[in-house]
């Protein structure tokens, strides 16, 4: 007669598996992704030809993160604190300088009245295929604190309230003196600056 091979009553397995599964999902923390808001453009349709846009040198802010993610604007070093200023400058150019953005004068109704504004400034951010994505996280959120900051001054200056406190058609109104323009290219291989 053959003989009996005890058994091991597995019919809980499945119970205690489920609920040690329950109990790490629970436990368990996850990390929040960091991404950037961004609203792309319409897509072009096939039959649409691309044109190249010619950009006034002086209506163009080069940002560029190197490899060792280093910051170079305009050709000049500099740290990411000091991107803001440097942004908010370019947006503005208060002093007229020939070397920033040409002023333009328009009419945008009350209470503005008419502006002299930068009309056809751009920010391209350039950054090397190495490049940390937290370093280029801090520039990009460096870059759009410095046009909240603009938009918020004329907010105050014309409506004496913060821009986050404006209905939506004013903010839209001082989005139109103030647009974000940050063009990003595609990732090179620039190895230092």
């Amino acid at each position: 007669m053959a003989k009996k091979i005890p058994q091991i009553n597995a019919s809980s397995m499945a119970d205690i598996s489920f609920l040690l599964l329950i109990f790490f999902l629970v436990t368990t923390s996850m990390d929040v992704n960091q991404g950037l808001a961004r609203r792309l453009p319409a897509p072009v349709p096939p039959d649409q030809k691309i044109e190249d846009t010619d950009i006034n040198k002086r209506n163009l802010m080069v940002v560029k993160i190197n490899s060792a993610n280093q910051l170079m604007v305009q050709g000049q070093e500099i740290s990411v604190k000091q991107l803001r200023t440097k942004a908010k400058e370019f947006i503005l150019n208060e002093e007229d300088n020939a070397y920033l953005p040409k002023l333009v004068e328009e009419d945008f109704g009350a209470p503005f009245g008419t502006i002299k504004y930068t009309k056809d400034h751009v920010i391209s951010v350039q950054n090397d295929v190495d490049t940390r994505y937290q370093a280029y996280l801090d520039v990009q959120n460096e870059l759009v604190a410095a046009y909240n900051e603009v938009r918020d001054e004329c907010a105050r200056k014309y409506f004496h309230m913060a821009y986050t406190e404006l209905d939506e058609d004013n903010q839209k109104r001082i989005q139109k003196i103030y647009p974000q323009k940050i063009s990003e290219a595609e990732p090179k291989n620039y190895g230092g600056n």
